[in-house]
């Protein structure tokens, strides 16, 4: 989670939406990306998404079984499903999200029996560190703005 944390101080760095996420597999990171909504203007580019995609390019399979996917922030409806689309194994995420999280905050997609896969999920990890670097961005942005 450490190194999602530092993907989400990448995406803070760059005006972004602070929120980090590393997938790994056989103990090893083979992935790890960070919000790009504003530089891709693409809506879908959130790091969990962009951090899917990259882990299924380097194994070379859509079906990420034995992967954890890290990510800072409680997942999105768009997020959880394409958690259950890669099948990966393990979710750990950090802080909820009340605006979108898909994990019980707003719905509960992701606690729902699926038909064909489940996930594992440990929720509010480093939750305190997640939520201030979200808390800290929103700040600076209203008194920009």
């Amino acid at each position: 989670m450490l190194e999602a944390l530092e993907e989400a101080k990448k995406a803070f760095a760059q005006g972004e939406v602070p929120v980090g996420a590393v997938a790994v597999y056989e103990g090893k990171v083979v992935a790890r990306a960070f919000n790009q909504v504003e530089s891709l203007k693409d809506a879908s580019a959130h790091a969990e998404l962009l951090c899917l995609k990259k882990a299924a390019s380097v194994l070379d399979r859509w079906r990420l079984l034995g992967v954890t996917l890290y990510t800072t922030l409680e997942p999105c409806s768009m997020c959880a499903g394409a958690l259950f689309s890669f099948r990966i194994d393990r979710l750990v995420w950090g802080a909820p999200d009340i605006r979108q999280g898909a994990d019980g905050s707003l719905v509960s997609l992701l606690t729902i029996k699926h038909p064909i896969h489940e996930i594992e999920i440990a929720r509010n990890v480093l939750s305190e560190q997640s939520a201030v670097l979200m808390k800290t961005f929103f700040e600076q942005r209203r008194k920009n703005s």
